[in-house]
C-alpha cells in the first residue's frame, strides 16, 4: 500500500519593505533614463528621412521602414569598417594586457634603480590628455612610415598609464607568501608570474581588457588623424564620412550609431559581472 507524498511546504514570500520599493523604483527610473536614448535611436532608424526630421517629433514611426539600414549598407563599406575596428581593438587589447601586466608586476614586486622616477612618469601619464599628444605621436608615426597602416592605429594606443596603475594596485594586494613558497620549490620569476599571479589576476585582467576594448572601439580622433585610406577606416570614422558626404540624414545616423555601439552593448550585457568584480579587486573602488 502506497501513501501519498506529503505536499512540500513553501515559505510565504515576505512583503517588500518601503526601502525595497523605493530602491526598486529608483533603479527602474535610472534604467529608463539610460535606455531611453537607445530606444529613441532604434525607433528613429526605422523612420523615413522625411519623418525623422519632422517637428514636433514623435517616438513611434508612422510608417515603419528599414530604408535607413538598407541605405547605410549600400552607401558605406560598413562590413569593412566593422572588421577594421575589430582587428584594431582586439590587437590593442591583447598588447595592453601583456604590457600592463608585466609593467604592473614589475613595479609591485621588484626593486631597481630609477623605479620611483618611472612610477612618477606613469602617474604623470594619468594627468595628460591623449589629445595633447596627438601631434607628437602623429609626427613619430609618420617618421616611422606607419601612416595608413594597422600598426599606426594600434601601437600608439598600447601604453595606457591607467591600466598599468590598476594592475599595479592589484598586484600589491597579492600575498607575497604565495610567491615565496613557489621560489622555495624552485620556480623562477617568469613561472611564478604565469602560473600563480596571472590566474589570481583574472578579474582585474578581465576588467582591464574590457575597458581597453571599449576605449579602442570608441576611439575616433587617433584613427581619423593617422589614416585617410577608406579601406582602413574604423566604424566611428566610416560612419562620420558617410554622414559628411550625404548630409545629416538622421535615420541613417541613428542606424550607424546603433551598429557602432552594438558590440559594446553586448560586452556590457555579458561581461558586467567581470567589470564589477575587476573594479572591486583593483583597490580603486574606495578611492
Amino acid at each position: 500500500m502506497t501513501t501519498a507524498a506529503a505536499p512540500m511546504r513553501t515559505k510565504p514570500r515576505k512583503a517588500w519593505s518601503p526601502s525595497q520599493i523605493v530602491l526598486t523604483l529608483l533603479g527602474a527610473a535610472v534604467s529608463a533614463v539610460f535606455l531611453a536614448p537607445l530606444a529613441w535611436a532604434l525607433l528613429t532608424s526605422l523612420k523615413s528621412e522625411t519623418e525623422a526630421v519632422e517637428v514636433p517629433t514623435h517616438w513611434l514611426p508612422e510608417d515603419w521602414t528599414g530604408q535607413a539600414w538598407t541605405a547605410l549598407f549600400e552607401t558605406g563599406n560598413i562590413t569593412n569598417w566593422f572588421v577594421n575596428s575589430l582587428v584594431v581593438s582586439v590587437c590593442v587589447t591583447a598588447i595592453v594586457l601583456l604590457v600592463s601586466a608585466l609593467a604592473g608586476y614589475g613595479f609591485a614586486r621588484t626593486e631597481f634603480r630609477g623605479k620611483g622616477v618611472l612610477m612618477a612618469l606613469v602617474m604623470a601619464g594619468l594627468m595628460i590628455s591623449p589629445a595633447v599628444l596627438g601631434v607628437p605621436l602623429f609626427t613619430t608615426v609618420q617618421q616611422m612610415g606607419m601612416v595608413d597602416t594597422y600598426w599606426g592605429m594600434i601601437l600608439p594606443q598600447c601604453a595606457p598609464a591607467a591600466m598599468v596603475y590598476i594592475l599595479y594596485k592589484f598586484f600589491q594586494g597579492i600575498p607575497r607568501e604565495l610567491e615565496e613558497a613557489a621560489f622555495i620549490d624552485g620556480a623562477g620569476r617568469w613561472r611564478v608570474f604565469f602560473t600563480i599571479i596571472v590566474p589570481l589576476s583574472r578579474p582585474s585582467l578581465a576588467a582591464v581588457g574590457i575597458f581597453t576594448f571599449i576605449s579602442s572601439w570608441n576611439n575616433f580622433l587617433w584613427p581619423y588623424m593617422v589614416t585617410n585610406n577608406p579601406d582602413l577606416m574604423t566604424m566611428p570614422n566610416g560612419i562620420a564620412t558617410v554622414m559628411n558626404s550625404y548630409g545629416i540624414q538622421w535615420a541613417q545616423l541613428m542606424a550607424g550609431g546603433l551598429m557602432a555601439g552594438l558590440p559594446l552593448i553586448i560586452v556590457f550585457v555579458f561581461f558586467q559581472r567581470q567589470i564589477v568584480a575587476g573594479v572591486a579587486h583593483t583597490g580603486l573602488a574606495g578611492q
